[in-house]
Parts: structure tokens; C-alpha cells; sequence
């Protein structure tokens, strides 16, 4: 096969992966840099691509202000709650004062949203989520971003950034190849905006064999938002916080829908409430701040989602699983009839087909619910990612070092699942993450801060060799075998995905051990990953398309590398429903009430981590804060007194 190399050169912005953070970055770059050249790479097809390519029932971040609805800092201490605490609270609070002129120009362009007839008001599916008919969401949207960027690649899956080689820790653009064509593509820019996806499939599935696409998110995200940054020496934040979900059993449907618009609940085997029963031991373990029954009754504050989880998981565990979803009363009423049966096939078709394949009518016999994998997604409701700068007028110190979405490396930044700290984003939020980065890399050019970059011929040829050796590797390795397809002398993708989600079910708290770690499981969880990455050095490709499946291995297996190393640094347990950490089974604020923040040095491979401060910037804990300051400030001054 005869590999053309194709280079892209002068680009002033990148745009690597075009799910909705990259189509944001395309669509407003464009405003900002009417003379700028944007490209995007994209590893699928732009109008199919992403979280949403089968489409979406609703659009799950809007505030509402034009009615009086919600404001950002409302959402940012939702988000907190939700997360136990640990987000981000300046990228959260910039993304949620953007996002609902994001969610008014999806209308512009064509996309239906459901209204109240009475208010004139979206429809609301919950507080967050308004209704929409979004099975072409995706292609609506692409079609503005294609519009705005100058050329648009599909089926370019980009593997490794490069580098500037002028002494500054900056970036120069990104390499790749066409999953098609095997083309090699070189792509010189002056700023890369990474809108890749985050991690599927890095744990075991539930769903395994022929099943085993019927995953929840997207099967296809590789966790290359999250490679490329590690690979390249940028800072990752919060990467133990991966997000496990209660889902319908075997089709992986979403349940936000049944519970928000349908009011559906949920009961255990023998037809029982079971959430309460185990709310007091869990409250012991995570601390009255996290879990308050009387306040969450008195104020309708959401309980955290892991820790509905925990409930789920500890009464299957006590035996009186499954946990049944109570459909039958809601399914009474035609038009909620209705809605149960849209929302999946206008999202998760393989839902609505399993049930149907299985004499499973949800009017008639309450469906099953289960935990799923854990998922390491950075868009959705975790907050892993890149360690980004933050809006200049609302960050810390701490938080702030450049332009906005900005890592910490120059000229890279981030959208969507790519940055850390910005949970419940989804759709929308990432897309408004684009938005704010593509501003922040015209302004970086703009001030002159592109200037010089130098990336070697020999940089190019490095990387362009290290692609392309999987085939080089199966077209020797072949020979020495007659049949079958076993090798000695290479590993094939999928059997290196198996042994990969192996190793993280059983050593990082995956679902056959119930999500359960400890320092033990994890460090020799470190030497496996350790030795498959030598292994991974003789993964072999059959064909361009299997080429793609090494470097997707590739990229979750550093991930999940990134994944082991911060749930092994943080020794407590933070989330119980998402991970347990087994030595350290409590929520440890006096130690742990604080972000972690990783760094890969590219050249050893060796692993820095750090504590970073966490600032609660609006509202409830805020003020709690400032309360326990003034105490303490308080104690000194009358010791002082009484000595005198």
C-alpha cells in the first residue's frame, strides 16, 4: 500500500475531533478570525460523529435566565453537589452564563425544541434539561461548523500532537492518517483545540460478545481527548473521577427521562422502597454536607447520583436485586405512553429493539435496571480532563495562567470531555466550551504568542514511522504462522482491548468486583498496564481500518494508565456508587478537599502528582467557608486576651 503524506501547513487553528466541543470551536472562531485558517480532523464523519451522532431526547444543560428560570451560579452549586464537592467552580460558572445562547442558535439553525403552550418557555424533561426533537441534533450543528471552517477531514483520526521545537513548551500542531486511505496527515498550526472524545470501553462491558457495542455513550470515544494531552506532557485533572450509570439493563437506555417527564421511581425485587434503608450507614461514611435527608426533603436538593448508585449496588448485593424500574402507572397515560417509547428511538434505538425482541412492554412489566461500566467522560457528569486556565475575571490566581481553556501547554486547549473541572456540560456546555476556546486561540494569535514555531521534518518522519509501524508489524509477524490468527510475534487490537478492560475491571474497580480497589489492586494494576505497554509496542494491523483499532488501544491504554494513577494518589472514598477504595472505605474532607492534578513527562513516562486548591467560588459552601475562617480567626485573638 503506497502511503501519501499530506501536509497542511499555515493553519492558525486545528480543530482535533468535531463532536459538538469542536464544532463550537469552528463555528465561533470564525466570528473572532475572519482571515484565520481553520481546519478540522475528524476521525469519523463531522455530521455523525460524537456523543450525540444517533441523536439525543434532550439537551440536558439550559439555564432558563430569559424566563426566569436559573442562573449560572444555580448550576454551579448543582454540579458541586452532584459531585461531591469537586469541581471546578470558575470554568463551570463561564460555561453556564454561555451555554442558553448556544441552546437559542440550535434553534436558529433548524433544530426542534419542545415548548410549553402555556409559557411559550421550553419544554422542560427537569430542571436542566429542556425537550427537544434531536435525532438530526448532530448534523444540524455540523453544518454550521463546516460552513466556518475552511476544510473539514473526515475519516482522520489524529494520534500524537506536535511539538514546537523552539525551547517553549508549546504546541505546533498534530499527525494522523485516514482510516480509509492510510494516508499520513500533517497538519502545522499555530493553536489545536482537542475536541476528541472521552472513554468508552477502557473497563469491561456488561454487555460482552456480540452484545458488546450495546454500551452506553459512545462506543467509539477511544479516550483520545485524553492521550494526545498526556502524551504531550499536559497536566490532567481529576481523572479518578470516572461516572458509572444506573441504566436499563442490557440496552444500556438512559433513565433521566422516566424519572424527570414520566415521574417513574424505582423499587427493588419484592416491590420495596430501598434508597432510605440505606442512607444512614452511607451518611456516616460521607459526611452530613454530602448527605442530608432532612435537607434534601426540606429544599428539594438533589442526592448525588453516586450515592444512589451505592443504594443500588448495596441492595443487589444484600440479595434483593434486580432493581425494577416502575413503569406500568406511567405507561397508563397514552401521551407518557408515548414519550417512554420516543425517547429511545429518537437516542438509543437498541433499547426500544431489545425490549421489543424480548416481549418486554414496559406498560405491562416493569423493566430491569443495573449499574453500568464505569466511563471516564469528562463532558457528562465527571470532571476529568485537562488542567485548564480559566476566565480572567472570575478565576483564582491558581486557576488562572493564560487565556481561557487554555492547558498548560501553550496554544492547546481544550472543549467538551478534553478539559477537567466542567461536569454537566453535556451537549450544550460543550459546545459552548468550543465556543469560548476558539475565541481564546484568535486572541492567542492575535497577541503575537504564535510566533516562531518550529517543527522538524525529522519530528514528522519520527511520528509518521511510530504510526504506521502496526503494519509493518503484521505483514512480517504473518508470515511465521499457516492459520489462524495467532501470532508470537504480534498482538492483535481486540485481544489487546479484552486484556486492557481486564486489567481495569478487576484492579480499578470495575463491575465484577462490585467497583471495589485498594493500593494493592492498583499498583499491580500500574505493573500490568506497565507491561502491556511493552507489549503494545508489537500490535499488529491487518488493514487501515485495524490500524485505527491499535491506536485507539493505544490511546485508552494510556488513559487508563493516567485512570490508575490518580484513584491510587487519592486515599479516600470520594464518590462510593462510582469507586471504593477499600483501605480508605470514608470521605476524607480534611485531607482530600481538594482537586488532583497529574503531569506524564513525555520523555520517561514517569508520573508527577500534585494537591491543587479548591475554591468555592458561589453560594452554600462559600459562605460555610468564610464562617469557619472568622471562627478561627476569632480563637487566637481570646487566647491572646486571657495570656494577657
Amino acid at each position: 500500500m503506497g502511503i501519501k503524506t499530506i501536509v497542511e501547513d499555515n493553519i492558525d487553528i486545528l480543530v482535533a475531533g468535531a463532536g459538538l466541543g469542536g464544532t463550537g470551536t469552528a463555528y465561533e472562531a470564525r466570528h473572532w478570525g475572519r482571515d484565520k485558517k481553520i481546519v478540522i480532523a475528524e476521525k469519523a464523519n463531522i455530521n455523525r460523529s460524537g456523543a450525540v451522532a444517533q441523536g439525543l431526547y434532550a439537551i440536558n444543560c439550559y439555564m432558563g435566565t430569559r424566563w426566569g428560570e436559573n442562573n449560572p451560579e444555580d448550576h454551579v452549586r448543582y454540579a458541586r453537589i452532584d459531585l461531591m464537592g469537586m469541581v471546578r467552580e470558575d470554568l463551570l460558572f463561564d460555561m453556564a452564563r454561555h451555554v442558553d445562547s448556544a441552546v437559542h442558535k440550535f434553534e436558529e439553525w433548524g433544530l426542534p425544541l419542545m415548548r410549553n403552550e402555556k409559557t411559550g418557555a421550553y419544554q422542560r424533561e427537569g430542571r436542566w434539561q429542556i425537550m427537544i426533537h434531536g435525532e438530526s441534533y448532530k448534523p444540524i450543528v455540523a453544518e454550521a461548523a463546516t460552513k466556518n471552517a475552511d476544510k473539514t477531514y473526515n475519516r482522520v483520526m489524529i494520534t500524537h500532537l506536535l511539538m514546537d521545537e523552539s525551547g517553549r513548551n508549546r504546541v505546533g500542531g498534530a499527525i494522523g492518517f485516514n482510516v480509509r486511505t492510510g494516508n499520513c496527515h500533517v497538519f502545522k498550526s499555530k493553536t489545536v483545540v482537542v475536541g476528541a472524545g472521552g472513554a468508552s470501553n477502557i473497563y469491561k462491558p456488561r454487555s460482552v460478545g456480540e452484545g458488546a457495542g450495546r454500551v452506553w455513550y459512545a462506543p467509539w470515544s477511544s479516550g483520545s481527548a485524553y492521550a494526545l494531552m498526556i502524551n504531550a506532557g499536559a497536566k490532567m485533572t481529576q481523572m479518578e473521577n470516572r461516572i458509572v450509570l444506573a441504566r436499563f439493563k442490557d440496552g444500556y437506555g438512559p433513565v433521566g427521562a422516566y424519572f424527570l417527564h414520566l415521574k417513574t421511581y424505582t423499587q427493588n425485587a419484592y416491590g420495596e422502597e430501598y434508597e432510605s434503608k440505606h442512607f444512614p450507614a452511607l451518611q456516616k461514611m460521607v459526611g452530613k454536607e454530602y448527605l442530608d435527608m432532612e435537607a434534601s426533603h426540606r429544599t428539594h436538593r438533589p442526592i448525588p447520583t453516586c450515592l444512589r448508585n451505592h443504594a443500588i449496588i448495596q441492595e443487589v448485593a444484600a440479595g434483593r436485586g434486580p432493581i425494577h424500574m416502575v413503569t406500568m402507572h406511567a405507561f397508563q397515560d397514552p401521551h407518557l405512553e408515548e414519550v417512554g417509547w420516543e425517547n429511545f428511538l429518537g437516542m438509543t434505538v437498541g433499547q426500544a429493539v431489545l425490549w421489543a425482541a424480548t416481549d418486554l412492554d414496559p406498560k405491562y412489566q416493569n423493566p430491569e435496571l443495573t449499574t453500568s461500566e464505569p466511563y471516564v467522560m469528562g463532558s457528562h457528569a465527571t470532571g476529568c480532563g485537562a488542567w485548564c486556565s480559566g476566565p480572567a475575571d472570575v478565576s483564582p490566581p491558581e486557576y488562572q495562567w493564560g487565556y481561557n481553556r487554555m492547558m498548560s501547554i501553550e496554544g492547546l486547549f481544550g472543549a467538551g470531555d478534553a478539559v477537567g473541572g466542567t461536569p454537566h456540560a453535556f451537549s450544550s456546555g460543550s459546545f459552548t466550551e468550543g465556543r469560548i476556546s476558539g475565541k481564546s486561540a484568535c486572541q492567542y494569535i492575535d497577541d503575537g504568542k504564535a510566533e516562531g514555531i518550529v517543527v522538524s521534518d525529522s519530528q514528522i518522519e519520527k511520528r509518521k514511522a511510530e504510526i504506521f509501524k502496526p503494519l509493518e508489524t503484521y505483514k512480517v509477524g504473518r508470515n511465521e504462522i499457516v492459520a489462524g490468527t495467532v501470532s508470537p510475534s504480534y498482538l492483535l487490537p481486540h485481544p489487546g482491548l479484552q486484556r486492557l478492560q481486564k486489567i481495569m475491571d478487576e484492579y480499578c474497580g470495575g463491575v465484577t468486583v462490585n467497583y471495589m480497589t485498594n493500593d494493592k489492586l492498583l499498583n499491580i494494576g500500574l505493573q500490568k498496564l506497565k507491561i502491556m505497554e511493552e507489549d503494545l509496542e508489537k500490535v499488529g494491523a491487518e488493514d487501515t481500518h485495524q490500524l485505527m483499532r491499535a491506536w485507539e488501544l493505544k490511546h485508552r491504554h494510556r488513559t487508563s494508565e493516567c485512570v490508575m494513577q490518580h484513584t491510587l494518589f487519592r486515599k479516600e472514598t470520594r464518590w462510593p456508587g462510582y469507586y471504593y477504595r477499600g483501605d480508605a472505605m470514608k470521605l476524607d474532607d480534611k485531607n482530600w478537599h481538594c482537586l488532583t492534578v497529574s503531569r506524564r513527562d513525555p520523555e520517561t513516562g514517569e508520573y508527577t502528582m500534585e494537591k491543587a486548591p479548591l475554591y468555592h467560588l458561589v453560594g452554600d459552601m462559600e459562605d460555610k467557608a468564610l464562617a469557619e475562617m472568622k471562627k478561627s480567626e476569632k480563637k487566637p485573638a481570646k487566647k491572646a486576651a486571657k495570656a494577657k
